[in-house]
């Protein structure tokens, strides 16, 4: 009997257990080698399954090459293998609701977000959103963390998947080609911020507005509403981050008490709130008190929406 695209997608992550556990075992490099090949070929194998989200993909405009990818190392044929799965994640574990989604403008834009979780699923939703909930799908090219390539697999997928390294070479060649952009100007400090921080924004990075005046980008704020209760950490032991070689090492209710299944995400309910488009004029070589102002403002509308969303809360799960 045939295995079903389930099945082999069980097989698929089954075989990426296998390869962490070689990797933490020290085993021989042709073993990882061999099981890293066998976990892309289950995955690749894969059937889509829903022709839905198929069609959606394919009505995205690419700029591919003749193996399938684009100079990033996207491909539409692999986001179609893991579609199913994450949508099935967006739509019936954190049930999002995306608002103002439609309203993005046409062309290269900057989408601002807020950060936390403690893993950066709040990107993947967002991204599906535009892919899912846009009347007209589009791609958002996420920009991701410099240590982010150096873990294993991770990089492979995150490239699959549209998402690169923030460089302002990477963000000037999307603009190019009339991308969609997400940054998080909180970077690894928002992510990772304990529950007592819950909501409440951290220092904004400059180097997002010097790219959108360098690129006459319009800037539209994106609030995550879910995000923070879905791993909520009370404490970070730094010492033992540091020693992991990570950005930090949150404690959880149930982290590092359930080992790396406590990691898991509780199913919260996502609401992502999509605001107005903030277009800015200036030199992107201004001194950071202009550009700081300019940054304010931004970060003042998203606070603003991210307010909306609370208030507009009835409850953490439904």
């Amino acid at each position: 009997m045939a295995e079903t695209g389930s099945e082999r997608w069980r097989k698929g992550v089954r075989l990426f257990e296998r390869l962490q556990e070689a990797r933490s075992q020290e085993r021989n490099t042709s073993s990882l080698v061999a099981l890293w090949a066998l976990a892309q070929r289950a995955i690749a194998n894969a059937p889509v399954l829903d022709s839905e989200i198929a069609e959606r993909i394919d009505a995205l405009e690419d700029n591919l090459n003749e193996f399938g990818y684009d100079p990033f190392g996207f491909s539409p044929s692999f986001v179609k293998k893991v579609m199913p799965a994450v949508a099935w994640i967006y739509r019936h574990y954190f049930r999002v609701e995306a608002y103002g989604v439609d309203d993005l403008p046409e062309g290269p834009v900057l989408l601002i977000a807020n950060h936390s979780g403690q893993i950066p699923i709040d990107g993947g939703m967002i991204v599906t959103a535009c892919l899912l909930d846009k009347t007209k799908p589009r791609m958002v090219r996420s920009m991701i963390e410099r240590w982010v390539p150096s873990l294993p697999m991770v990089s492979w997928v995150f490239a699959r998947a549209g998402q690169m390294l923030g460089s302002r070479d990477n963000f000037r060649r999307l603009v190019q080609q009339g991308s969609a952009i997400l940054v998080f100007p909180e970077g690894v400090i928002g992510i990772n911020k304990t529950y007592d921080k819950a909501y409440q924004l951290q220092r904004f990075g400059y180097g997002f507005m010097r790219l959108a005046l360098e690129n006459g980008l319009p800037i539209v704020p994106v609030a995550v509403i879910g995000a923070e209760e879905q791993a909520p950490a009370f404490f970070n032991a730094k010492g033992i981050a540091r020693v992991m070689g990570a950005p930090a090492f949150p404690i959880t209710p149930t982290f590092p008490l359930l080992g790396p299944l406590g990691m898991l995400p509780y199913p919260v309910k996502y609401r992502i709130y999509f605001g107005q488009a903030m277009q800015f004029e200036g030199r992107p070589d201004d001194e950071d008190k202009v550009i700081g102002q300019k940054v304010d403002q931004v970060k003042e509308s998203l606070q603003a929406l991210i307010n909306k969303g609370l208030s507009e809360r009835k409850s953490i799960f439904f």
